[in-house]
């Protein structure tokens, strides 16, 4: 059984081992490829792993040997999955913590701990006369809406972890948890109205790509903070960045953008109270090696006859 890594570079660069897989089969690993490589080099591979290398309906058609799909991250929208399930091709993804950098992005919002610590460092405390310097609103979580969009694994933990700071929950998901009763599930557009922060945890499809458009940010609060550690294009990223500039909405976290990696220019590294970071809400060691698991473990599940999480 020949498996072919398009691209492991990003969930191992050398820190993690890949035994537990070369134990499965014949493993070749690339440690980047293009979309224009992917026939080449997995031709005579049954078992293809992806991270962020497209496989597309017209690529799959040429790789005649493929029974098999893995994606080494959540999202899936890199594999054309309805192309794969027409020939009887599971796809299955794994799942990365991002839960710690969505709290991250938030306090971050709430507490400007950047900005603050920048300050200090070009001396604005010290020529302060108070002992108490601030130079920008803090923001009590307490008491505040968190709302999140898409309450799956990921989603679910971070709404958990806000409920410790005493945030009260909102959540939108297309199956709502009847046992979970400490959340409150509505749809979209009331949740961007009624919710402080609000949170996307959601996969891109069709139906979600802009679904943060200009006029679901109007009716978000003035007051109100977006976070996306999620996937870009849930985002309308002109009109986040009017918005901002508007100060329709107080502020945005984003770990994932539109086009990755953005312009050195995009008009959002400049937007008034953004903070963008590079896709790595997901890459701590351990997560990165629970990730690793599990991409095991699922193609284990598949030699043996019984895929598991499977998304087509």
């Amino acid at each position: 059984m020949k498996i072919v890594v398009l691209d492991g570079h990003t969930l191992n660069p050398g820190d993690l081992s890949w035994g537990n897989l070369e134990a499965l089969g014949d493993v070749v690993v690339h440690e980047h490829s293009t979309e224009a490589q992917v026939v080449e080099r997995a031709r005579d591979a049954q078992i293809v792993l992806t991270n962020k290398t497209p496989i597309s309906r017209q690529t799959l058609a040429q790789l005649s040997q493929v029974c098999y799909i893995g994606v080494l991250a959540t999202g899936f929208n890199i594999v054309d999955v309805e192309a794969a399930r027409e020939r009887d091709i599971p796809v299955c993804n794994g799942t990365a913590s991002v839960a710690q950098a969505t709290i991250a992005h938030m306090l971050n919002l709430t507490q400007r701990i950047g900005d603050h610590a920048v300050a200090v460092a070009g001396n604005r405390w010290a020529q302060c006369r108070d002992f108490s310097f601030r130079d920008h609103p803090l923001v009590e979580l307490e008491g505040l809406t968190f709302g999140v969009i898409g309450f799956g694994r990921i989603g679910r933990r971070t709404a958990e972890l806000a409920r410790v700071f005493g945030m009260q929950i909102l959540a939108y998901t297309r199956t709502p948890d009847s046992s979970v009763d400490w959340a409150e599930f509505v749809d979209v557009d009331e949740l961007l109205k009624r919710s402080d922060v609000v949170s996307l945890h959601c996969p891109l499809t069709p139906e979600t790509e802009n679904m943060i458009s200009a006029e679901r940010l109007a009716s978000m609060k003035p007051t109100a903070f977006l976070v996306n550690t999620s996937r870009g294009p849930l985002v309308d990223e002109d009109a986040l960045h009017a918005a901002l500039e508007a100060g329709t909405i107080a502020g945005a976290g984003l770990d994932v953008m539109a086009v990755e990696p953005p312009a050195a220019d995009h008009p959002l590294y400049s937007a008034s109270n953004c903070y963008v970071t590079p896709h790595n809400a997901w890459a701590t060691g351990a997560a990165r090696g629970r990730l690793l698991d599990t991409v095991v473990d699922n193609v284990g599940a598949f030699l043996d006859g019984s895929p598991q999480n499977v998304v087509n």
